[in-house]
């Protein structure tokens, strides 16, 4: 956040000139700290600071943005399994918020909403960021403009990596995130983060203005490491003790379950349908017997570096386990997983770093009984292609 009284005469300029230009806007904040926001991500140039605040202006319009807060109340599914809450209030008095976000069942969510549930959801929960800054000015008298995410990456797995659905709603949750609500965060910890994490940050990275990308702090498993980078900024009392701090709930529960919740798998029953996917023309077909014979392999040639290896499948007759191969390294590209496919199209995408082949496996072994019938469709691209 930039401190008006440090700006140099081309960034008041260029403030004012911006301020010109939007005066008939309809907003909701008309501040200058508010515009400088825009400007700021958008390093002081005019022009696309104004062409990001009416993009922004049309997403609230379709989106009801400006009245969510009030018309719009999560469904149980997402109280109970999408972990993000308020904890406290970090030294600058910015609010603080903690998701356990290797915990959330991304994809199991997303099959328990319409898409009007989903984008409502989204919505709502950027504006209760917004709130809890307003709400902490109100209280204090202080201009507190950011807020701070603590976001805990721990079982983040390949499992949710691999999942086309899970990375989507990723990545469209950061990107109307920044693009509608600019310069909003101080500071994100990302803690116990997975050698994969870097996957998922390459894929976010994109989307990330140059101004953000000071104020994220990645720390692996090490709480030796993490936990003073947050006592540093976080007063213990504003901290859940499950994190190295001191707060409990009333109960003494560390984890502070009344003010967020630890994300776990979604049961099935809030599924909106358990009638299972819609196979597609394309699609090949496989019988995958039970027991120990209950294996199926594809072979692939990788001809060109980072190619991409992509697929779809559903199963009829219950859930199957697959894994993905490097055939001359024995590496897993995608450990071996236990998929509902049954329920969901099962999709993903996995880089194949290396030359030659490759291997995608389907496994039933686990069954005793049941064989399963596998729809598949399986290709591998080019970096060109990549999508």
């Amino acid at each position: 956040m930039a401190d008006l009284k440090l700006l140099n005469d081309e960034q008041k300029a260029n403030l004012n000139k911006f301020r010109n230009i939007v005066k008939d806007f309809k907003l909701k904040d008309s501040s200058d700290e508010y515009l400088l926001k825009w400007l700021i991500v958008q390093d002081f140039n005019v022009t696309r600071a104004e062409n990001m605040l009416r993009q922004s202006l049309e997403w609230r319009r379709v989106r009801e943005a400006d009245d969510i807060l009030d018309t719009y109340t999560p469904i149980e599914v997402m109280r109970k399994y999408f972990s993000i809450g308020q904890v406290g209030i970090d030294k600058f008095g910015c609010p603080v918020f903690a998701c356990s976000f290797g915990r959330i069942d991304i994809k199991g969510i997303r099959l328990c909403l319409t898409n009007k549930e989903y984008n409502n959801f989204v919505t709502w929960l950027l504006e209760t960021f917004v709130l809890s800054v307003q709400k902490e000015i109100e209280r204090t008298g202080k201009l507190t403009l950011q807020m701070v995410f603590i976001l805990d990456f721990e079982h983040f797995s390949m499992k949710q990596l691999a999942s086309k659905l899970a990375v989507e709603t990723i990545l469209d949750i950061v990107k109307h995130f920044l693009a509608n609500y600019p310069d909003l965060f101080r500071r994100a910890f990302v803690i116990n983060a997975p050698r994969i994490f870097s996957v998922l940050f390459a894929m976010i990275k994109p989307l990330i203005p140059a101004t953000d990308f000071p104020k994220i702090k990645i720390f692996a498993a090490n709480k030796s490491e993490w936990l003073p980078a947050l006592l540093e900024e976080i007063d213990a009392d504003q901290l859940p003790s499950f994190y190295g701090g001191t707060l409990t709930d009333p109960d003494g529960n560390p984890k502070c379950p009344s003010k967020f919740n630890m994300g776990g798998e979604v049961p099935h029953t809030y599924y909106l349908s358990n009638n299972g996917p819609i196979a597609k023309n394309y699609m090949e077909t496989v019988n995958i017997m039970a027991g120990v014979s209950g294996k199926k392999k594809f072979k692939f040639k990788v001809d060109v570096p980072e190619s991409v290896m992509r697929w779809e499948f559903m199963t009829e007759g219950g859930d199957i386990s697959f894994r993905i191969y490097s055939k001359d390294s024995k590496e897993d590209l995608v450990p071996l997983v236990r998929v509902d496919s049954h329920l969901a199209m099962e999709e993903g995408q996995v880089t194949c770093d290396q030359l030659g082949k490759y291997v995608f496996e389907f496994d039933n072994s686990f069954s005793y009984l049941r064989t399963k019938k596998v729809r598949y469709h399986i290709t591998v691209h080019p970096p060109s292609e990549k999508v």
